[in-house]
């Protein structure tokens, strides 16, 4: 393990990088996809997004949410990755809402830099 500083550009550079973006990207889908039906459903979708536990906190720090709050946040998730609307989620789709997250957290940092644990691989 080992600590990185990324910038915004380091960021949108990765997310822009089709062969780094699918490396990192296609074994977490294939992990989130339990069934091995080859796209993901709302219930293996939520997995990742509780995992990531973006959904919860603003900043970092917990945000109180009510269920039914927090259902509605992972059903409004589950319809942006959803962009063809047909109730699940293939890789494509996976794909592109990553690389649009990744995008829109490179915009965020700018050129303030940000401190990251890295794995080794």
């Amino acid at each position: 393990m080992g600590v990185v500083l990324l910038d915004g550009n380091a960021v949108r550079n990765f997310a822009l990088d089709e062969a780094a973006l699918i490396k990192a990207v296609d074994p977490q889908f294939k992990e989130l996809d339990v069934n091995n039906d080859g796209v993901l459903s709302r219930s293996e979708l939520r997995v990742a997004l509780e995992r990531l536990n973006l959904l919860e906190t603003v900043g970092g720090f917990p945000v109180s949410k009510t269920p039914e709050e927090l259902n509605a946040l992972y059903q409004s998730a589950f319809e942006m990755f959803d962009m063809d609307h047909d109730g699940k989620v293939d890789l494509a789709e996976f794909r592109e809402q990553l690389k649009q997250i990744l995008l829109a957290v490179a915009d965020g940092l700018g050129s303030s830099p940000m401190e990251m644990v890295v794995d080794d691989d």
